[in-house]
C-alpha cells in the first residue's frame, strides 16, 4: 500500500513514457544512524522559519555548497542519515583535509561548481519529455565545465592523490570518453544553433536538417527582400533610412512602416496616393503597401514551417538526450559529493579560531592497526577532526577535548568558552549534569550530540581533539510542548519522547535528556520518574547518557553501590557569586566536582529585571524551604531519597547561625598562603579553623546536618 501510495503521488504510471524506465530496489537503513524528529529538534539540525539567521541550524551553518540544487539536497540528505560505516567515514574526511590543505585547488574547484545548473533536475524533466532548448543548453553549459574541474582535480599531488583518483578520476575518465559526454556535446554543437544564444534565443541549427535548411534559406532571402523594399520606400519618400523611416514587426500587423507624426505632415500626399494607412497614434503613422504586405504573408507562413519543423527537431534532440540520463546521473552524484565535501573544507577554514593550532590525527582503520600521522598544521581559523575508533563494545569511549557547539559559537555575539566531554565506560558513562539556570547545560549537552552528528556526516568537528566512537542512534529529550489540538500535554509529550528513549535505546546510542519529570510535582518527577528512568538507563540499556537536571537528589545514584563502579559522575556548571554584593557570574564551565548545590533560579530572576519585591520575597520563602544538602543525602540511605522521606527542615534560627559560620570558615581555609607554610605548618592552621568552627556551632542541628 505504502509503494502504491508514492507510485501514485509521483504520477510514473500516468505517462506510458516511463514504462520500463524505472526499477525497485532496496534500500538498507542499517547502513545509516537512526535520528527521530526529536532528535532533529533538539540538535537543530535543519532550519526553521523561526532562525534569526542561517547559523541558527546546523544545515544554515554547514551549507556552503556552489552548485544550484544539488549539493543543497545531498547535504540535506547527509545529516539525516549519518554514516555507520568507519571506513566511509574516514574516506570522506580524508578527502576533506585534502581540500583545507590544497587552498588552490579548493578554490578552483568551487569556481568551476558555481556554474554548473542543477543536474539532476535538468535530467528529470528531459526523462519527462517536458524540456525544451534552454534545459539541453544548461546541460551543454555544465559538461563544457567537466574537463576544467577534471584537470584541476588531475593536478593535485598531495598525500591524498591516490584516494582522490581512485574516488574521482577513475569516474571522471570514464564519463568524459567519447561513448559518454564527449558524445552528448557533439550532439549540441550539431544541432542548436549556440550563435543565437547571445541574443537569448534557443533554436536548432540550420545545417542539422535539410528541410530546416531550406526554409532558413528562404527566409533570409524574404527578409533581404523586405530590407531592399525598406530602402526603396525611404528613397521614394525622401527619409532616412532607420531614423526618419522605420520598419516594424508585430503580431497584428506584420511587417509595417512608420514614420513620427512631424514627418508625416512632409508626405502626407504621396501616403494617401501610394500607401494604406494601418494605425495611426501620438508616436507615428503606420502604413504599408500591397508588395509589403505580400512580402510580409509569405515571410509569415514560411515562419510558421519553420517553427513546426523546429518542434519536431527539438523533441527528437530530446528524446537522444535522455539517452544520456545514466551519464548524467552519475555525474550528479560526483559533483553534489565534491561540492559538499568542499562545502566542509570551507567550513573548516573559516570558523572560530582553535586554542590550538598543532593537532596530532589518527584514524582506526577496519583493516590495519591504528595508523598515526603526523601532527598537521591547519590555519588559525579551522575546526579539528578526531580520532574515530570501531564500534566495540570494550572501547567505545567518547573523548571531546575543548568542544564547542557550532552554531552558538558563529552567533555574533557570542565569545564561546569551550568545554571537555568525556564518556567513558565504567567512569563517567552516565553524566549528571547540575548547575544554575542559564549556566549552559543544555548547550553542553547539545553540543556533544552536534559534534558526534557532524563526525559521522564526514565533517570535521569543532574541538581541540576528539576520540568519537560510532553512535547508531542519538535519542534527545530537550524540551517539550503541549499539542492541544491532540489532547497532549507538556508532561504528556515528555513522557511519550521518554519512552520512545527507553524502547528503541541500545549500548550504542547517544541519549541527551534536559529537565525530565519539570511537567508534574517534585516527588512524581524526581522519584517517581527521573530516578527510575536513571537506573533503567544505567543497568539495562547502559548507553553514554548527558542527563541535565535541577533535581540535585539524583547526584546520589553515583553512590548507591560503594566500592563498586557504576559509570555514573556528578559534573555541574560552575557560577561565582560575591559574597558581599550577591552577584551571581556564570563561568560556562563544566566540572567533574560533585553536584551544584543551588540552581540560582533567583539569580536569574534579577537577570530578567524582576520587581525588587517579588525578588526579597523569593529569598525569603527560599530560606524557609531549603532542606536539601547533597551531602547530607550521600551519607544517608539512599533508599530515603528514592522513597521521597525527606529530612525535616531545621529551625530558621540554627540555619542563621550555622550558615555563616560554614562560609566564614570556607572563606578563612581559601586565604591560607599554602604554598608558603610546610606541610607540618599547613595541618596545624587547618586543625586551628577547624576547632574554631566547631566551638562556635556547637548544638546546632543545620550544621550537623549540614556535614
Amino acid at each position: 500500500m505504502a509503494l502504491g501510495a508514492l507510485l501514485s503521488y509521483a504520477e510514473l504510471l500516468s505517462d506510458e513514457n516511463n514504462y520500463g524506465n524505472y526499477t525497485i530496489s532496496q534500500f538498507n537503513l542499517n547502513s545509516f544512524m537512526r535520528l527521530d524528529s526529536a532528535a532533529m529538534r533538539a540538535l537543530n539540525v535543519m532550519e526553521s522559519k523561526t532562525d534569526a539567521n542561517k547559523n541558527f541550524s546546523l544545515f544554515g551553518l554547514m551549507n556552503r555548497t556552489c552548485t544550484s540544487g544539488m549539493g543543497r539536497r545531498l547535504l540535506h540528505m547527509w545529516l539525516k542519515q549519518p554514516l555507520l560505516d568507519v571506513k566511509e567515514i574516514n574516506i570522506r574526511l580524508d578527502l576533506v583535509q585534502a581540500f583545507v590543505e590544497d587552498t588552490a585547488l579548493r578554490q578552483d574547484l568551487r569556481q568551476h561548481l558555481k556554474r554548473i545548473c542543477d543536474i539532476e533536475r535538468m535530467v528529470r524533466i528531459i526523462e519527462k519529455r517536458k524540456a525544451s532548448l534552454l534545459h539541453i543548453v544548461k546541460l551543454y553549459q555544465s559538461s563544457i565545465r567537466f574537463p576544467y574541474i577534471k584537470s584541476a582535480m588531475e593536478q593535485y599531488n598531495g598525500r591524498f592523490a591516490s584516494l582522490i583518483k581512485e574516488r574521482y578520476m577513475d569516474r571522471f575518465n570514464y564519463l568524459s570518453n567519447e561513448d559518454h559526454l564527449s558524445k552528448f556535446i557533439g550532439l549540441v554543437e550539431v544541432s542548436v544553433d549556440l550563435d543565437q544564444l547571445e541574443n537569448g534565443e534557443y533554436m536548432i541549427s540550420p545545417v542539422y536538417d535539410s528541410q530546416l535548411s531550406d526554409l532558413k534559406n528562404e527566409q533570409e532571402s524574404l527578409e533581404q527582400q523586405i530590407h531592399n523594399l525598406h530602402k526603396q520606400t525611404a528613397d521614394d519618400l525622401d527619409l532616412a533610412l532607420d531614423k526618419a523611416l522605420k520598419m516594424d514587426k508585430g503580431t497584428q500587423f506584420g511587417h509595417a512602416f512608420r514614420i513620427t507624426k512631424k514627418e508625416e505632415q512632409k508626405v502626407r500626399k504621396k501616403l494617401n496616393a501610394h500607401f494604406i494607412i494601418l494605425e495611426t497614434r501620438k508616436d507615428g503613422v503606420k502604413f504599408t503597401n500591397t508588395k509589403l504586405k505580400k512580402l510580409g504573408d509569405q515571410y509569415q507562413k514560411v515562419l510558421e514551417e519553420y517553427k513546426s519543423c523546429q518542434k519536431v527537431l527539438v523533441a527528437r534532440v530530446v528524446a537522444t538526450a535522455a539517452t544520456f540520463s545514466e551519464v548524467f546521473e552519475n555525474l550528479a552524484k560526483l559533483l553534489s559529493e565534491l561540492d559538499v565535501l568542499l562545502s566542509f573544507a570551507d567550513l573548516a577554514v573559516s570558523s572560530p579560531p582553535l586554542i590550538q593550532d598543532q593537532i596530532s590525527r589518527h584514524r582506526a582503520n577496519l583493516h590495519k592497526s591504528f595508523d598515526y600521522a603526523n601532527g598537521i598544521k591547519f590555519p588559525q581559523n579551522s575546526l579539528v577532526f578526531l580520532n574515530l575508533m570501531p564500534n566495540k563494545q570494550d572501547t567505545g569511549d567518547i573523548i571531546l577535548e575543548g568542544s564547542r557547539h557550532p552554531c552558538v559559537e558563529a552567533q555574533d555575539w557570542v565569545n564561546f568558552i569551550p568545554n571537555d566531554c568525556k564518556l567513558v565506560r565504567g567512569k563517567s558513562w552516565f553524566q549528571i549534569i547540575t548547575g544554575p539556570n542559564m549556566g549552559g547545560k543544555s548547550t553542553y549537552i547539545r553540543q556533544v550530540g552536534v559534534n558526534i552528528l557532524m563526525a559521522q556526516v564526514g565533517s570535521f568537528v569543532p574541538c581541540d581533539n576528539a576520540t568519537i566512537s560510532i553512535r547508531d542512534c542519538i535519542f534527545a529529550r530537550v524540551g517539550a510542548g503541549d499539542c492541544q489540538l491532540r489532547g497532549v500535554s507538556t508532561f504528556m509529550q515528555e513522557m511519550l519522547e521518554t519512552a520512545s528513549i527507553l524502547k528503541g535505546a541500545s549500548d550504542k546510542s547517544l541519549i541527551i535528556i534536559d529537565e525530565l519529570g519539570r511537567g508534574t510535582s517534585t516527588y512524581d518527577g524526581f522519584a517517581g520518574l527521573a530516578w527510575a528512568i536513571c537506573e533503567h538507563l544505567v543497568e539495562v540499556i547502559k548507553a553514554p547518557t548527558l542527563f541535565a537536571t535541577h533535581f540535585h537528589e539524583l547526584t546520589a545514584l553515583a553512590h548507591q553501590n560503594s566500592g563498586q563502579p557504576s559509570g555514573i559522575a556528578n559534573y555541574h556548571v560552575s557560577a561565582h557569586i560575591d559574597s558581599s554584593s550577591r552577584k551571581l557570574t556564570m563561568l560556562y564551565k563544566v566540572v567533574e566536582a560533585g553536584a551544584c548545590d543551588q540552581s540560582f533560579g533567583i539569580h536569574v530572576a534579577e537577570f530578567a529585571n524582576f520587581p525588587e519585591s517579588v525578588v526579597s520575597l523569593a529569598r525569603e520563602k527560599a530560606a524557609e524551604l531549603e532542606d536539601f544538602s547533597p551531602l547530607s543525602i550521600v551519607s544517608n540511605e539512599s533508599e530515603q531519597v528514592a522513597g521521597c522521606k525527606r529530612k525535616k527542615p531545621s529551625k530558621p534560627d540554627d540555619m542563621a547561625i550555622g550558615a555563616p559560620r560554614a562560609r566564614q570558615f570556607l572563606k578563612d581555609f581559601s586565604e591560607l598562603p599554602l604554598d608558603k607554610m610546610d606541610l607540618k605548618q599547613a595541618l596545624l592552621e587547618v586543625k586551628r579553623l577547624k576547632n574554631g568552627l566547631l566551638n562556635d556551632v556547637s548544638n546546632c542541628k543545620w550544621f550537623e546536618q549540614f556535614l
